[in-house]
């Protein structure tokens, strides 16, 4: 199949790489250029998003913010100026789910189907093809990209239509907030109580509070090891999502609130781009106190 890629940063990247490596055909275009490891791979380096939309049947893009993803799909030389119908768009940012189905209709205007795949698992995740891929959109074009999700990803659930996608991107955003501000507040206390929190977090893996976040991130608290990984200021762009959504929907979500103005505590102190886990350096501000010391 022929296929096309926009976006190739930290985790573009190793995706596309992915796909190349399962034999398509993949015509690519990043701002900052092509990375030469995919160009050797057998990457064709196009000049504009709308010389990819035209040379590919299936194009992804994999951009930071909703803006960024608007002028790749309609700005000049955009995507949506290189499509012809029957094409599928698939959009596997973390982005605004109102502004995703204007997406969706515009490109659905022009004969094409569109897919919101928004992924969880960071570059860790993107590098080993065991991204969590959350898709809105219609079934028969998620029937059609799913061998290529399957390239990308392990657990690829179709959850509704297009922004359905995005929404669920959103939730997961805040529970993974949450889940580092808790994992941060409890080696924290453990540590300025005077026990080791290396041996308190082996301890707590084995129990009920055991999570993906306290292993990965409880490392590098522990270890100190806070190079992104993904980075406190897209954490931050993905709650500000969250607490926007919650407004328009008249609800209030005040851990979510609270883990925003950690981010942010962070960001002010040089850190937005920290590693999300190096949340818990705004707590250590709080308390006067490290979980561990700074290598």
């Amino acid at each position: 199949m022929k296929l096309g890629f926009v976006g190739l940063g930290i985790m573009g990247t190793p995706m596309a790489g992915h796909l190349i490596d399962a034999g398509h055909a993949l015509h690519a275009h990043s701002r900052s250029g092509v990375p030469q490891l995919l160009i050797e791979a057998g990457a064709a380096a196009c000049s504009s998003p709308r010389e990819v939309a035209q040379a590919a049947d299936v194009i992804f893009t994999m951009l930071p913010d909703t803006g960024d993803v608007g002028r790749v799909l309609f700005g000049e030389n955009g995507i949506a100026a290189g499509l012809s119908a029957g094409k599928i768009v698939v959009d596997m940012s973390s982005i605004a789910p109102v502004e995703t189905k204007e997406f969706a209709a515009k490109i659905n205007a022009l004969g094409c189907d569109y897919l919101d795949a928004p992924v969880s698992g960071g570059e860790v995740g993107a590098k080993a093809a065991s991204l969590t891929i959350m898709v809105g959109g219609p079934e028969k074009a998620f029937a059609t990209v799913k061998p290529l999700f399957e390239k990308m990803g392990k657990n690829i659930t179709l959850v509704g239509g297009n922004g359905d996608g995005q929404t669920t991107k959103v939730a997961n955003q805040i529970i993974v907030a949450l889940t580092i501000q808790a994992v941060g507040e409890a080696l924290l206390f453990a540590s300025k109580a005077g026990a080791d929190p290396a041996k308190v977090r082996e301890a707590l893996m084995g129990g009920f509070a055991n999570s993906r976040i306290l292993e990965v991130h409880g490392e590098r608290m522990v270890k100190r090891t806070f190079n992104p990984g993904f980075r406190i200021e897209l954490h931050q762009k993905d709650l500000n999502l969250a607490l926007t959504g919650a407004r328009q929907l008249q609800m209030a979500l005040p851990a979510t609130a609270l883990a925003q103005q950690l981010f942010s505590a962070c960001a002010a102190n040089g850190g937005a781009a920290w590693d999300h886990s190096a949340l818990v350096k705004a707590l250590e501000m709080l308390a006067n106190h490290t979980v561990a010391p700074d290598a």
